[in-house]
């Protein structure tokens, strides 16, 4: 088995309209070794988030390929993507993404019923008690303050114990403690589950939390380096 988790090979990406040309990223290389935490860090417009869902086979590069556990995500169809992300990923999002028409729990069930899991319940259950709201089960989204509703999408990212889990801007609508408590709840999780992190941040704080950091700027990989978990390692 590979050590390598994530391999993104020149990876670039341009949309053309009636304008012109933009590129959003160019010759983009990089890999993420199992287990391994990695901050994308870089100004608004640098093109992070766009990488991201690339890596993620939720957008398609110009040219280049992202290889996900061996495996050419590009080499697949758009179906085959779709159960690999169901199989290998988890997802956080800056606006959690949770169903307004189901309760936590159901949230955080879905996955588990999609994948034909007959503990989904209790796996679900069990989940939102890890992340402390064994209390709210029953309860919308409506009713759950931000941070509520992002351990609620931390819980059901992590309820499948993905092999990698994919974050953007996690923290962006939160304020500064709940966002705090949050991130110390993903790292702890994480680590329990020893996944592999990629998260895209403007926060140096959350980034210097990660083994390495890269940072992009002007759709390039300007640098590469590690953080202070690396460090105190």
């Amino acid at each position: 088995m590979s050590d390598v988790m994530i391999a993104v090979s020149q990876v670039s990406k341009s949309v053309t309209d009636s304008t012109g040309t933009l590129t959003i990223l160019r010759d983009i290389d990089f890999t993420v070794r199992r287990g391994e935490t990695v901050a994308i860090v870089g100004a608004s417009g640098s093109g992070k988030s766009t990488l991201l869902s690339i890596v993620a086979g939720l957008d398609t590069p110009t040219q280049g390929t992202v290889h996900i556990d061996g495996t050419d995500l590009f080499a697949l169809d758009e179906d085959r993507r779709a159960a690999l992300r169901a199989a290998k990923v988890g997802f956080v999002f800056q606006s959690f993404q949770l169903l307004a028409n189901l309760t936590a729990l159901e949230n955080v069930m879905l996955p588990l019923e999609l994948a034909g899991r007959r503990d989904a319940r209790a796996a679900a259950t069990a989940m939102l008690q890890r992340v402390g709201l064994g209390e709210r089960l029953g309860h919308y989204p409506k009713v759950l303050s931000g941070g509520e509703q992002q351990r609620v999408a931390l819980a059901r990212a992590f309820v499948v114990r993905p092999a990698v889990l994919l974050a953007d801007e996690p923290t962006g609508s939160l304020d500064f403690a709940t966002g705090e408590a949050v991130m110390a709840l993903m790292f702890e999780l994480n680590r329990e589950q020893q996944t592999t992190l990629v998260l895209v941040t403007h926060d140096r704080g959350i980034a210097a939390r990660c083994e390495r950091r890269i940072t992009v700027a002007a759709g390039r990989v300007a640098d590469i380096s590690s953080g202070a978990a690396t460090a105190a390692a």
